[in-house]
């Protein structure tokens, strides 16, 4: 399959899953968290598809590259929270821990990229 949009990017289309995933579950957040570890949750878990798309939009590998370095970042920063929210007993343990499986899938799918892009930088 040719990649001709970001769309036909499997990473991107998991971190849609898990950002809408992410939506539904701080819906449920007590009020006041809506503006707290909710907000903080969604901006990080958006910001992973974002990334691939606005990096795979770029006009260079390594811009490209630089961009899936953030979206791991924000991988890493969804984990934290959905953590902090399981600790809080903010959702259930099958939520939460169903969006921490989209975060490591992601997170090896973004680690795969690297280093194929990694591969295109050094071979040009």
């Amino acid at each position: 399959m040719s990649i001709k949009s970001y769309r036909d990017l499997n990473v991107w289309q998991v971190g849609m899953d898990l950002a809408a995933g992410v939506y539904e579950m701080t819906r449920k957040f007590p009020n006041h968290e809506k503006w707290g570890l909710g907000s903080q949750l969604q901006r990080a878990a958006v910001s992973i598809p974002a990334n691939i798309a606005e990096g795979h939009a770029k006009d260079s590998t390594k811009q490209f590259l630089f961009h899936v370095s953030v979206a791991r970042g924000s991988v890493a920063e969804s984990e934290t929270h959905l953590m902090l929210a399981d600790r809080l007993g903010y959702a259930s343990r099958e939520i939460i821990n169903h969006l921490l499986e989209l975060c490591d899938r992601i997170s090896k799918m973004l680690q795969k990229l690297q280093k194929s892009l990694r591969a295109k930088i050094k071979s040009s």
